[in-house]
């Protein structure tokens, strides 16, 4: 999965304000235990939702499961290393990439329930889709 993308630094700010408020302290407790800044996470998590924005939710579900879905967010358990991707992508430290994953895994898990065997292998991916933050 390859993605050329520039983004505007406004469209950033305001991906920026959207992981802030969605994962809201899921930051602060993934942050609080990884060797990265809150401030680097966020930029992190910005980044995969504008580069899971730019997927498109059709290619995103070939390439694993919706775990659930409504108008403001679809989560996923996706296979294909896109957390692995991610990281080559926007040239990230194993640790920001990691510690990004782990808000990801930990929002699904707390609406899905404990991870089962055959997806602690996969990606865990929640792509946001309050889009008028976006704009």
């Amino acid at each position: 999965m390859k993605i050329e993308q520039e983004v505007e630094f406004d469209e950033f700010s305001r991906a920026c304000d959207l992981v802030e408020d969605y994962f809201g302290d899921g930051i602060d407790n993934v942050a609080l235990h990884a060797p990265v800044s809150r401030r680097q996470l966020v930029a992190v998590l910005a980044r995969a939702q504008l580069s899971g924005r730019q997927l498109a939710i059709d290619s995103l579900t070939e390439q694993g499961d919706v775990v659930y879905q409504s108008n403001d967010e679809t989560l996923l358990w996706l296979d294909g290393g896109f957390w692995t991707d991610m990281r080559g992508r926007h040239h990230l430290e194993p640790d920001e990439g990691r510690a990004a994953r782990e808000v990801h895994r930990r929002l699904i898990e707390a609406i899905d329930g404990d991870v089962p065997y055959y997806n602690r292998e996969r990606d865990p991916f929640v792509l946001i889709e309050r889009f008028d933050l976006y704009e």
